[in-house]
This record gives C-alpha cells, structure tokens and sequence, in this order.
C-alpha cells in the first residue's frame, strides 16, 4: 500500500485540491490519498480560519465519490500544533509496517523545509512529492540546504516546461519527487473573500461543499 499524505488548512477544500490529488495520485501511482486538515491553532484566535470541525467536514464531504481518497482526524484532535515529523511518525503507528509513506507538498511550503522539526529525521520517515506553485521557482531549491545536490538544468527545465517530472533519489533511501502540474485557478483566500463579499462560488467548490458553507454561514462576515 502507498499512500500520499495531503495536508492543509482547507479553508476551505477547493477544486485545485482535489485535481492535484488526482494528478499526483495518477502520476506515482498512489493506493490512497490521505487528506488531513490541520486543527485549531492552540489558544489562538483567528478571523479567517473556519473552525477544525467544520474544516474536516467540509473535506469528507468533497471526497465522497473518491473511492481512494480519504481523512484523517489526526491533527484535528491534537490540542497542540501538529508537526509533519509527529504526524508521520503517529501515521506509521497506525497502518501496517510495509505501508510506503509520501508526503505532498506545495513547493511554496517545501522551499522552508530545514527549518520544519526534525527535517533530516523526516526525510527518512517518507518520500517528499513537491507540486509546483503559481510564483515560486524550483531552481530555488538548490539554495535549499540539506538536500542532495540537484542539477540547476533540470531544475530549470521544470521551470520552463521543458519536463514536468524530476526524481531525485535521498542518502536516506527516498525519493524526492519534483512535479509540474498545469495552474490552478482557485484560491482558498479569494473563495473566502468571495463568499464574505456575497459572491458565487461555485466554480471553485464542489456543490455540497458549498452548500455546507451557506449552511453554516462560514465565512460570511468581512475578512481581515
């Protein structure tokens, strides 16, 4: 069984979520994709983050009719800031011993990858698949420490099109997976400020998803 680890606030859960899940589903060949929405920022407040409930519902309302996409609760239930090496390490608690592990990521998030915790021990726990991001430039990992050494040309290939996949394999025995998926257009911040704004949405969400939100008047009043 390999599964791929999608992580994220969904707030909300938007189209583009789902069709990279399905592009990195098809192109590494995955079993499942694992959704998990992160909890509540413990002892913070925030104007613009939809409660964690909400949020998981929202997602296991999206993935109905995937039969290989599924949730997790994990962070949800944390009462403390969920970390990726935590989350992994729990994960590979759960599921059998010979379950492969690769983590999904946007290369936005992945170009801070030394300072996440425990980085060298995490590259040991999964394979990384980074996902291109609108504004960020993969020739900008190789400014990235504590990663093999990677050619500026293919990195810059990926950057132009010139190959939309990059396999590198890790000391630890993984693999780094660079993808260059097509853009996507849809934005969590700009659904949300759409919907505060009384605008229609439903070009971004799925259906029920977006009936779930007037449901429970997410996101309905001015974000800062």
């Amino acid at each position: 069984m390999h599964i791929g680890i999608f992580g994220g606030t969904f707030n909300p859960i938007h189209s583009c979520h789902l069709l990279i899940a399905e592009q990195v589903q098809a192109e590494l060949k995955l079993d499942q994709v694992l959704f998990i929405p992160t909890g509540d920022p413990p002892h913070k407040a925030s104007t613009s983050l939809a409660p964690a409930s909400h949020r998981l519902a929202m997602v296991q309302i999206a993935l109905e009719g995937y039969p290989t996409f599924t949730t997790s609760d994990v962070e949800v239930r944390s009462s403390r800031i969920s970390y990726s090496f935590d989350t992994i390490t729990i994960l590979k608690q759960q599921y059998s011993a010979d379950t492969e592990w690769s983590f999904i990521v946007g290369l936005d998030a992945f170009l801070d990858f030394p300072s996440w915790k425990e980085a060298s021990r995490l590259l040991a726990l999964c394979h990384f698949i980074v996902c291109s991001r609108p504004g960020t430039h993969f020739r900008s990992l190789a400014l990235t420490t504590g990663l093999p050494t990677i050619s500026h040309a293919k990195l810059e290939g990926l950057d132009t099109g010139q190959s939309h996949r990059l396999d590198v394999e890790l000391p630890t025995g993984k693999h780094l997976t660079l993808l260059s998926l097509p853009p996507c257009e849809a934005s969590a911040s700009t659904i949300r400020n759409e919907i505060s704004a009384g605008h229609s949405v439903s070009r971004w969400l799925p259906a029920p998803v977006e009936s779930y939100i007037m449901k429970h008047r997410l996101y309905q009043c001015p974000l800062q």
